[in-house]
């Protein structure tokens, strides 16, 4: 069943996809080129990782051919607009699609892979092996086994001075008699001021509904939602004792000024802040108990990609030890896509301890957790401002 994801229809907006994906794309090579498309989701940064450094190693190894690079916008949007393109180009019959690799997040892979939009290749790259985590099978509920490869995970934890947090809760519990006993010294924000928030109260519902397993993997029940009050109560009184931030930044902002000694964060954006001096060195991380939800990017081979062998091997190529390291890990302060323990031999010591010291691999592993399945999602953050925000 095709999904009730919306192909947008009018000339307009088609254009316009076919100027973001197609000119932008094309600009016609030398004819000895073979020219690799590949179309990226995110912020600029994910251009800028496949323009300036992926794509010239690869172009490199294969000197036929062009890497040609192009983002569709942040967020969801973002890789709204690579369906957007490949269902196009399905629904008119193209027989090759001139998108050969594609970058999405996670809530849309369930969607292509459902909607006949990728081919499955994880099982035909060198590197496919070396990566174990639940997220390269399911993505929010939705069976993507074989269709994709993590090109990252990010992860939240809680970030805190260890000069005033000498011994920092483990596990929810510990923090909440923490806060009791420590009123507005930790900070958050919220459900509507970015993702950090978010997480922080799905790893909540997770701890106190004791169903983190269910909201995860499904299948959804709808009437699950009316067990959760007291988790909501105790989260409501949690939040008496709490500062809440402006946003992601905001956080790290308090804690810079020591305005808050504790607060939930993404961990690349609190190495990339520590390592441009806007939070103090000595500040740690903490990913807490039961879990704390991250979320991967991917990379996706199109069904039809005009050069599927190539794709393949750009893959292989973009999660191998080598440029995990390198690229992902020491550039841009991301967890790995692969598992953590193939990197480690390619990465030098100082960012091994730098990435790892707080949050170890086996934190990741056991206290790692994926966002719910969309309905349960949307449940969470429903629920939250009939019950706590009011």
């Amino acid at each position: 069943m095709k999904s009730s994801v919306k192909l947008a229809q009018s000339a307009g907006v088609v254009s316009a996809i076919a100027l973001t994906l197609g000119l932008g794309l094309g600009a016609v090579p030398a004819k000895s080129e073979t020219v690799l498309n590949v179309a990226t989701a995110g912020s600029q940064n994910m251009v800028d990782y496949v323009t300036d450094y992926l794509g010239p190693m690869f172009e490199q190894m294969h000197p036929e051919v062009k890497v040609r690079a192009v983002g569709t916008g942040p967020g969801d949007a973002g890789s709204q607009k690579v369906y957007e393109k490949l269902a196009a180009q399905q629904q008119a019959g193209k027989s090759a699609w001139d998108v050969d690799v594609a970058v999405v997040h996670q809530k849309m892979a369930g969607t292509l892979v459902g909607d006949g939009l990728l081919g499955k290749y994880r099982q035909d790259i060198k590197t496919g092996g070396l990566v174990t985590r639940n997220t390269a099978k399911v993505a929010l509920g939705a069976d993507v086994d074989g269709y994709v490869m993590p090109m990252f995970h990010s992860q939240t934890a809680i970030a805190y001075n260890p000069d005033l947090v000498a011994s920092p809760p483990t596990s929810y519990d510990e923090l909440v008699g923490w806060v009791a006993a420590h009123p507005k010294q930790f900070g958050y924000n919220g459900i509507k001021r970015g993702m950090s928030g978010v997480s922080f109260v799905t790893g909540w519902i997770y701890a106190y509904t004791g169903e983190g397993e269910k909201l995860m993997n499904g299948p959804y029940d709808p009437a699950l939602k009316g067990t959760w009050g007291d988790a909501w109560k105790k989260l409501k009184d949690f939040n008496q004792h709490v500062t809440f931030t402006a946003g992601n930044a905001g956080t790290l902002d308090m804690l810079n000024r020591g305005e808050i000694v504790m607060g939930p964060v993404w961990v690349d954006m609190f190495y990339t802040w520590q390592a441009n001096g806007r939070v103090p060195p000595n500040m740690k991380l903490q990913l807490i108990g039961p879990g704390m939800p991250g979320q991967p990017m991917y990379y996706v081979m199109p069904a039809k990609a005009a050069h599927q062998d190539l794709a393949k091997q750009f893959i292989e190529l973009a999660t191998s030890p080598k440029v995990q390291a390198e690229g992902i890990v020491t550039k841009f302060n991301w967890y790995p896509g692969i598992d953590a323990e193939h990197v480690k031999g390619s990465l030098d010591p100082k960012a091994w301890e730098s990435l790892f010291s707080d949050v170890t691999p086996e934190d990741l592993a056991s206290k790692g957790k994926t966002f719910p399945i969309a309905p349960y999602f949307n449940d969470i953050l429903e629920e939250y401002e009939k019950n706590v925000a009011k």
